[in-house]
């Protein structure tokens, strides 16, 4: 196991080939210049080598809090919201060895925000039960084998209770069924592809049943498989599209406006992220390769400019900023990107609306986790007069 006595970002760097230099499917068109629609509000700290930040109201007051898996401290943090973009100070939370990843949702039915965590040291998924006030209890463990970096919710059987779907480091994925009391029962595990580094659930063939997109990052697949779910917890065996080298997380988004889903795929190597449009059935077409800054992590993609077309907003490790590219609404995108200094090693990305009096405007969160913070960066059509005392810039 490699210690956490450096950054996470020098582990990170045994796992996945550093980038090359070069910025892959970028065209030359000098007369576009993109719109600056962001910009850096705040940042404040967390825990030590954050991986992943979850946006959710986790005390039940209305606003959006924060919680970061603080992969370094064996910790978790929340920030709790203050519904204009700033946020109380953390607090931390001691759970299990390295948690990588987590997914919010309510297991025990109490009508607050519970949490499963990837515990990719211990080889666990930790459950913790929201409480009154945003308080959490440590709920039951379950042993994985091995090296959980990626858990996914909802619910696969069709039982109105929340399942989960883990993706373990040594090609495996992992079912996990609930039983709405806040535990979970052990489903099925498939051992598939090379080295999985995230997964994704969505209905994308309209049957009713959930299905599953999985990213496999190792050298000898570079592909996203798709699932098909059986509506009872099982998947059927996978389709594989072929992504850019060493794919790191796969999200959805509708790129092309036919009400169908697509999928948005993030390269670690040769700086690229791929689109995949959608059939409406499950399948996808060819994927279509775009060029991102060096050492893309971590996309989403949502309509930042107003034009009703999905853009897509990328942390880059090793250039330590966040690209906004703006969709042309085929699932290509405008050159050059708009680019955004971050704090060291933005590893991850999350987007939530940020409430004023008079608007409601699409927020952007960095976990940084070379400095151990998270960085907010604001839209700048939001009207907001907050400046926090411990503000950051």
């Amino acid at each position: 196991m490699i210690g956490w006595s450096g950054s996470f970002l020098a582990a990170m760097s045994l796992l996945f080939s550093p980038a090359l230099p070069g910025i892959s499917g970028c065209a030359k068109k000098d007369s576009y210049v993109p719109p600056d629609l962001f910009y850096l509000f705040a940042s404040y700290p967390v825990g030590k080598n954050p991986t992943s930040v979850t946006p959710a109201d986790f005390n039940g007051d209305g606003f959006t809090d924060l919680m970061t898996t603080n992969i370094g401290g064996n910790t978790l943090s929340l920030l709790i919201g203050n519904g204009d973009g700033t946020f109380k100070d953390q607090v931390q939370i001691n759970v299990c060895k390295e948690p990588r990843a987590l997914a919010a949702k309510d297991f025990d039915g109490d009508e607050r925000l519970d949490v499963a965590v990837a515990c990719s040291g211990s080889d666990q998924v930790a459950i913790y039960y929201g409480r009154a006030g945003g308080a959490f209890q440590e709920g039951p463990r379950y042993a994985v084998h091995r090296t959980p970096v990626s858990v996914a919710s909802d619910d696969l059987n069709g039982d109105q209770k929340p399942d989960l779907v883990v993706a373990l480091r040594n090609d495996k994925i992992k079912i996990f069924l609930g039983t709405g009391r806040g535990q979970f029962e052990e489903g099925q595990q498939y051992e598939y592809g090379d080295t999985p580094t995230s997964v994704a659930l969505a209905d994308l063939n309209g049957d009713g049943h959930v299905d599953l997109a999985v990213t496999n990052g190792g050298p000898m697949s570079s592909a996203v498989s798709i699932w098909i779910g059986n509506g009872d917890g099982t998947f059927r065996d996978p389709t594989d599209y072929r992504t850019g080298k060493r794919p790191l997380g796969v999200s959805f988004a509708d790129f092309n406006n036919d009400r169908i889903r697509d999928l948005l795929v993030i390269n670690g190597d040769k700086d690229t992220f791929t689109i995949f449009l959608g059939n409406g059935n499950a399948t996808f077409q060819n994927g279509k390769d775009s060029g991102a800054d060096a050492g893309p992590n971590f996309g989403l993609a949502k309509d930042f400019n107003g034009d009703h077309v999905p853009d897509v907003a990328i942390v880059n490790l090793q250039s330590n900023n966040l690209s906004i590219l703006f969709g042309k609404g085929d699932g290509t995108f405008e050159y050059p990107p708009r680019n955004y200094r971050t704090k060291a090693g933005p590893f991850a990305l999350a987007e939530f609306h940020v409430t004023t009096k008079d608007e409601e405007e699409p927020g952007l969160v960095t976990a940084d986790n070379g400095a151990g913070t998270v960085s907010i960066f604001l839209h700048r059509g939001l009207k907001t007069l907050a400046s926090p005392d411990h503000r950051q810039g």
